[in-house]
């Protein structure tokens, strides 16, 4: 039986986010709010990844993402796909891929 409420979307934010801890900070703001994913720099100089957990916090990580990033980031835009109803997190924990 799938557990309630459990949503997953992937992620690519683009902008000034490479080289501004935008991976450190993803992961600390994932592991905050309890959530299960990746995250990792692309060759095209955007940030992707994946976010799992309790709708309401993909809700808060998905805005995150959007509007504050890490403190040196500039995010002109976030792009978000994929998104759908998982029946167990894939992931234990958050991390920052390499």
């Amino acid at each position: 039986m799938a557990a309630p409420g459990l949503w997953a979307f992937d992620y690519e934010i683009y902008g000034d986010v490479q080289g501004v801890f935008f991976r450190k900070y993803t992961e600390e703001q994932g592991r905050k709010l309890g959530l299960a994913g990746w995250v990792r720099n692309t060759p095209r100089g955007t940030v992707t990844g994946q976010v799992q957990g309790p709708k309401d916090k993909v809700e808060i990580m998905r805005n995150w993402l959007r509007s504050v990033g890490s403190p040196m980031s500039r995010i002109d835009r976030a792009v978000f796909s994929n998104e759908r109803e998982v029946r167990a997190l894939e992931f234990t924990g958050f991390s920052t891929k390499y």
